[in-house]
């Protein structure tokens, strides 16, 4: 009897080392939620990527609640402003130690563009974490995950009993994705922004797909070009001089070979996409509707076309403009342009929107210093292709850096199966740490 209870012994052991010799897979589970844990800071950004705060309807008052909730959660001090009924903004301050000196500010948005759940893998609101790690949601590139990890960041400072000598502020603000004009904008002209006394502040950057960190010194900045053309209606048979289309055509077709100039530069590596000017078609509108379509024999008196443009701080906007009047719109065609500057290109006394990236910026310095004493690296200060709230805080003379903590990840803003690796999320938390710790306790020039 001893020796067939030892047998089964030893067949229950080794049945056990057997089935865990292969890897754990569950046909009816496709992925590991980290719920379970609610106390971690995975668990945290996942609920507050679960909250649906993307356009046109975005949860705006979700994201605050959670967002307060967490800071109040470490002991930081919140107030909620509302500039535009319905779209409040989140404050945050971390007191320091001497409020005479100006503070630091972070800034991140609550907002995200939509997403189409049928190109998705998992629901892009689920915030499923995979086996390998990966988080998919809506958001968590850009830019949730510097939402959490500024309050994870703080959490584990104040653990360890460190107090900044600078007052720390975090801003959680709405519309970003859609210009920024009822959160930022407005936030910035306000009394209550005047007396955080911003001396520095972070705002978003993106995803490096190599091991080192982007880091963004200034923003190209958005215009919206709308181009008319008239000319004399008539028979689809008959030749014109000056119609409509083709008067727009040939604006399409100068357009383009500027377009095909910018990039060419791009291609063969002279300038970066986001130090050229783009100029994209977006649309086209013109023809007579009929119940079937078109009418196909009558030639239109009226057509216009949409383009997207984005003018980097390096370039001459009063050019630009005249290259538009003179060359892609000219009256003689009869042509007229519409330009729709959507926010500052200059700040207050006339200068580009950059941040110096240099010994001239001690802030630099220090951010340097810190993204180094983290066991970090830095690439190449870059202007950013895109647009963030930092061009409003760089129109008041603010330095501004754009920095999202994302290394050997592909960048995914605004597509589908969006992610960020578990991994890459908690290392973003230690270089904040290091980045938050460096600036509020930078107190060299008490001006600064």
């Amino acid at each position: 009897m001893a020796n067939f209870r030892l047998h089964c012994r030893l067949f229950s052991l080794a049945v056990i080392l057997f089935l865990f010799s292969f890897p754990l897979s569950f046909s009816d589970s496709k992925y590991v939620d980290d719920e379970s844990d609610q106390n971690s800071s995975i668990s945290r950004f996942q609920h507050y990527l679960r909250i649906k705060t993307a356009h046109p309807d975005p949860d705006y008052a979700s994201a605050v609640s959670f967002l307060e909730s967490q800071a109040l959660e470490i002991g930081l001090h919140t107030k909620i402003l509302e500039f535009v009924p319905g779209k409040p903004l989140l404050l945050v301050t971390w007191n320091g130690l001497n409020p005479s000196l100006p503070s630091i500010l972070l800034n991140s948005h609550m907002d995200s563009v939509p997403a189409e759940p049928s190109k998705w893998l998992y629901p892009p609101f689920s915030a499923v974490l995979t086996s390998d790690g990966k988080i998919f949601a809506r958001g968590s590139q850009d830019d949730k995950c510097i939402a959490i990890q500024y309050l994870e960041a703080i959490r584990n400072l104040r653990s360890r009993n460190f107090v900044p000598d600078r007052t720390i502020h975090i801003s959680y603000v709405p519309d970003e994705e859609i210009g920024g004009f009822d959160g930022a904008a407005k936030f910035v002209l306000s009394k209550e922004f005047k007396e955080l006394n911003v001396g520095f502040m972070m705002d978003e950057g993106q995803a490096s797909p190599g091991d080192e960190f982007r880091v963004f010194y200034a923003d190209r900045s958005p215009w919206g070009l709308i181009i008319r053309a008239e000319g004399t209606p008539g028979h689809g048979s008959r030749m014109y001089d000056n119609s409509a289309m083709e008067n727009l055509m040939k604006s399409v077709e100068i357009i383009s070979k500027f377009r095909e100039s910018q990039f060419d530069m791009v291609k063969a590596g002279e300038a970066a996409n986001s130090e050229v000017i783009s100029v994209n078609p977006v649309f086209v509108n013109a023809g007579i509707p009929s119940p079937t379509g078109f009418v196909m024999n009558m030639q239109p008196s009226e057509a216009e076309a949409g383009f997207d443009l984005r003018i980097p701080p390096t370039a001459d906007p009063d050019a630009i403009r005249r290259r538009i009047v003179e060359e892609w719109a000219p009256a003689r065609r009869n042509l007229t342009s519409q330009i729709i500057e959507k926010g500052p290109i200059r700040d207050y006394l006339g200068r580009p929107l950059m941040t110096m990236t240099n010994d001239s910026n001690p802030w630099w310095s220090v951010f340097k210093t810190a993204i180094s004493d983290a066991g970090g690296k830095l690439s190449r200060p870059e202007i950013l292709a895109s647009t963030t709230d930092a061009r409003f805080m760089r129109q008041l003379g603010i330095p501004v850096l754009g920095f999202s903590p994302m290394s050997n990840t592909p960048i995914l803003l605004h597509e589908h199966n969006e992610f960020l690796k578990d991994t890459v999320f908690l290392r973003g938390i230690k270089i904040y740490e290091s980045i938050i710790s460096a600036l509020s306790s930078f107190v060299a020039d008490a001006s600064l």
